[in-house]
């Protein structure tokens, strides 16, 4: 039995190492071990012809989406840039494209590798690229853009190919003023004008769309309005480790609820979504940070996800998801007015979920979110009153070492007296080697006389291991631990330990809870267990910090609780 339980061990280690260094790869953007590699996608050399990024009217009236984004054409263009206190978003008059944005609160997370103290030790001064910058979401390299227009008319109507003009007005928020306003009118297209107006308000990280559509022509339309988001098939970056996170689509209504749509599913036209629903929205993801737009008064909509191979103009492939929304005909003279809100900011799930319905799962958990989502509940609660997130994930394991003491501390009990009748059992092995069967026979016995449970050890193990991983995601998923520090050197809790302390400690604090534990009966064993939390310590080297701190703190926690019970118990 005391194999037996050696065998889970190592089985359970040998698991964890071999599922957190998969998720890490697929955190990364490498292709998970369990699953083939997708396909490279290959883009239509530059030149190719290809239609209007706006369907023709005919399919506007059909109810078929707009085409992604086609190469802007040759018009006039302004680039006018609104600030707030926590956005700084340029508007492009040629369509009225938000084209930018920077978030000034969230700076890029500098390269720990690359600190003051180490360039002044080589007599180097600090590049300014290695200088945080601000998070930048909508941008030209990226070809990442909102963009809204209408559809649907006998003709061409106003698109995001409409050049505009911007009316004079303020573009800073000034001190006690809560919010700037930009409007854009576009000139009169299949006899229909249209009218863009911004709004932006403090502290917020969504903008107000308000689009005003006017019937200056002799005959009635039947507009559309279509808002949607584009960008390049590129995976995002992020702090020093470069830790790409999934990057790609998402739509969200009550009928068919949150779904990802990667970019291969496009490339291989494996795209299924719900295209009708009365509610909802739709978004592009990033690591720690999205967009998305939002319409939340019900209404009836259609939902597109869109590739454009590149063309003439533009580099490699574009990618759109949005949605249509057809507005009451209008007769000659008559406007109405559609009302669109544009997010783009971090995924705080408090936040997140105030503004639509369903928009807090754009921070995305994978597989273990039924254990992640009540695990941030509780950090949140605690970071409430402790304020700091490194004192919180101490005191979320001291928290979660009360509730299974009991659990614990029958597991380590059966431990130490293992460990104690460890020289009794060496010697019966050593006599009875030749009679296996008799030797079985002989240790049950031991075991049922000294009241030892030989797999008890296990329980804890299997029961904090889904914790663990749960943590894992939490920590590389959750922005508001993104850059926040904990003491002395770790000033990132979401990247990895710059100096490697913290994994040496837990490596160390690993080693000796294996020397507190029983030796294993084979020598071979015996070895493994010692290997066994080098191989997974030195994992640890690449894992975020706060991810360390938990484990750390564990063994911290584990070995104090198991030295006290070894001493009650006369177990040296």
């Amino acid at each position: 039995m005391t194999d037996i339980r050696r065998t889970v061990l190592w089985v359970v280690f040998t698991m964890s190492l071999v599922l957190l260094w998969d998720g890490w790869q697929k955190h990364n953007g490498h292709p998970s071990m369990f699953s083939p590699t997708p396909p490279k996608a290959v883009s239509t050399a530059p030149g190719t012809p290809a239609s209007s990024g706006v369907p023709s009217a005919t399919a506007a009236v059909a109810g078929q989406a707009p085409a992604p984004v086609s190469a802007p054409v040759a018009a006039p263009s302004e680039k006018v840039v609104i600030r707030t206190d926590v956005l700084t978003v340029t508007v492009d008059t040629l369509g009225g494209d938000i084209v930018r944005a920077e978030l000034p609160k969230y700076l890029t997370s500098p390269d720990p590798t690359v600190t003051d103290q180490l360039l002044q030790m080589v007599g180097l001064q600090k590049k300014p690229e290695f200088e945080p910058q601000p998070v930048v979401l909508f941008n030209a390299g990226q070809q990442y853009r909102a963009q809204t227009g209408l559809v649907g008319g006998a003709g061409p109507l106003p698109t995001h190919n409409t050049p505009m003009t911007a009316v004079a007005g303020p573009r800073e928020l000034a001190a006690g003023q809560d919010e700037v306003q930009l409007r854009l009118e576009s000139a009169e297209v299949g006899g229909v004008k249209l009218v863009k107006t911004f709004t932006f308000k403090r502290g917020a990280y969504t903008v107000g769309v308000t689009h005003e559509v006017i019937n200056a022509g002799a005959a009635a339309v039947t507009p559309q309005v279509y808002l949607q988001l584009v960008r390049d098939g590129s995976t995002v970056t992020g702090g020093a480790a470069f830790t790409p996170s999934f990057t790609g689509p998402a739509i969200y209504n009550d009928k068919a609820k949150f779904k990802t749509i990667t970019f291969e599913d496009i490339d291989k036209n494996k795209v299924d979504i719900e295209k009708q629903a009365d509610d909802g929205w739709v978004s592009m993801i990033q690591h720690y940070f999205a967009s998305a737009w939002l319409v939340t008064e019900p209404g009836k909509r259609e939902f597109f996800v869109h590739k454009r191979a590149g063309q003439a103009g533009v580099q490699g492939d574009t990618y759109a998801t949005g949605m249509v929304f057809t507005l009451p005909t209008l007769a000659p003279g008559a406007s109405t007015t559609q009302k669109a809100t544009l997010f783009a900011g971090p995924q705080e799930e408090n936040n997140l979920a105030k503004l639509a319905p369903g928009l807090e799962r754009v921070k995305d958990y994978g597989m273990l979110t039924i254990l992640a989502e009540p695990l941030f509940w509780l950090l949140d609660k605690l970071h409430g009153f402790i304020g700091n997130w490194g004192w919180t994930i101490v005191a979320l394991v001291l928290l979660l070492k009360i509730a299974l003491y009991g659990l614990n501390a029958s597991a380590y009990k059966s431990m130490a007296r293992m460990k104690a009748v460890a020289p009794r059992i060496s010697e019966m092995k050593e006599r009875l080697k030749d009679k296996p069967q008799e030797m079985q026979q002989e240790m049950m016995k031991i075991y049922r006389e000294e009241k030892i449970n030989p797999i008890g050890g296990c329980l804890p193990i299997f029961l904090q291991m889904p914790i663990f991983m749960a943590l894992y995601w939490v920590l590389l998923s959750t922005v508001e631990m993104r850059q926040a520090p904990w003491t002395l050197w770790i000033t990132d809790l979401s990247v990895r330990d710059p100096y490697f302390i913290l994994p040496l400690l837990m490596m160390l604090t690993s080693l000796f809870q294996v020397w507190l534990n029983p030796p294993a009966a084979d020598p071979m064993q015996q070895k493994m267990m010692w290997i066994m939390p080098v191989a997974f310590g030195v994992m640890f080297f690449v894992f975020p910090a706060g991810l360390v701190l938990y484990w750390l703190t564990n063994n911290i926690l584990s070995i104090a609780q198991q030295w006290m019970i070894n001493r009650q118990l006369g177990v040296n």
